[in-house]
């Protein structure tokens, strides 16, 4: 079975805001003593026969938590329960405060099809942890350059001269959530592992890219081969599946990295339910120092469906369609 939604960048909202039933547990306010370790909730970690923690299945990362702390929580970096629930219900009614003007399809409809409450993945106020401002180190210099020199050749550029022209996701190659590091998608952000000794694979629902990662697998390949999504090794710390990415390409251009941008991953497993992934960027030729989130994920009952965005991709033919038509009518001909 397969679906396709049209995309847009101002989506990032979903279903409801039962915030009891979403916090993972091992995000709670810290008490005036250290913080304690979680307890398990839905049973113990399940191990493959090699003794590894066992990270197949379906998982889904969908959350209402900002990836930037607001400013509005500028010194708060834990929601009390109430606030949590308040923001969550702010992002629902959001979602459901579509101006009857906007002439399209219901956002309330099609972003809420996941089964389950949205809400909060836990009660930190941004996804972002590090630095503890919960927003991301202001660019450097050599960042803003590379920034404003990309700003003024996108304003030389035909945006609507072919397919070539337009953003990635547009054109179903590669959408900004997908990472690494991944981030949730605006609606249907699920994906699915599977696991063996040598291999893990991610296999997310939206663009339906199957990314496999070599376990243990040597050195990365050679500096003069650039990806879209990098070139990742991991490797096992304890019971912590790191993944290191590195060789990304200069079209990527993830919360505008350079292709320097080194991501390094870790999947650790908390329960039978749950893993914590948690990701650290570092790239000196956009910010001076490294960075760090943290993103949740849960174990989920929905299936992956397969996305199908190339058979679907309608508004790329009607973007470029009406734009041959207007060029027609300048000439004073017809299209």
């Amino acid at each position: 079975m397969a679906r396709r939604a049209f995309w847009s960048g101002a989506v990032t909202l979903g279903l409801a805001m039962n915030v009891g039933t979403t916090l993972l547990g091992q995000d709670q306010p810290p008490a005036p003593a250290a913080r304690k370790a979680p307890a398990s909730r839905s049973g113990p970690v399940p191990r493959t026969a090699e003794g590894r923690p066992d990270f197949q299945g379906r998982w889904t990362n969908t959350t209402y938590t900002p990836f930037e702390r607001p400013d509005e929580f500028a010194t708060k970096e834990f929601f009390t329960v109430e606030e949590a629930q308040a923001y969550a219900k702010k992002r629902y009614d959001q979602l459901l405060a579509q101006p009857q003007d906007a002439i399209h399809y219901d956002d309330a409809i099609w972003v809420s099809e996941p089964s389950g409450a949205k809400g909060l993945s836990s009660l930190r106020t941004s996804l972002v942890v590090e630095p503890k401002n919960g927003k991301l180190p202001p660019m450097n210099a050599e960042g803003r350059r590379r920034t404003e020199e990309l700003a003024a050749a996108r304003k030389k550029t035909d945006q609507f001269a072919s397919a070539q022209s337009r953003p990635l996701a547009e054109r179903c190659i590669m959408w900004p959530h997908e990472g690494p590091p991944m981030l949730p998608a605006g609606y249907f952000p699920n994906l699915e592992i599977v696991q063996s000794p040598g291999q893990v694979a991610v296999l997310q629902e939206i663009t339906h890219n199957a990314r496999v990662i070599p376990v243990d697998a040597g050195s990365h390949i050679a500096a003069s081969i650039r990806q879209y999504g990098g070139n990742s090794r991991a490797h096992w710390d304890g019971d912590t599946l790191v993944v290191e990415s590195t060789n990304f390409n200069n079209l990527t251009q993830f919360r505008g990295a350079s292709e320097k941008m080194v991501v390094i991953e870790r999947f650790t497993m908390v329960d039978a339910d749950n893993i914590n992934y948690e990701f650290t960027v570092t790239d000196p030729a956009t910010w001076d120092i490294p960075w760090k989130a943290e993103v949740p994920l849960k174990r989920t009952p929905d299936p992956v469906f397969e996305y199908a965005c190339h058979e679907g991709n309608y508004g790329m033919q009607n973007i470029l369609r009406a734009k041959r038509v207007e060029e027609a009518k300048a000439r004073g001909g017809t299209q």
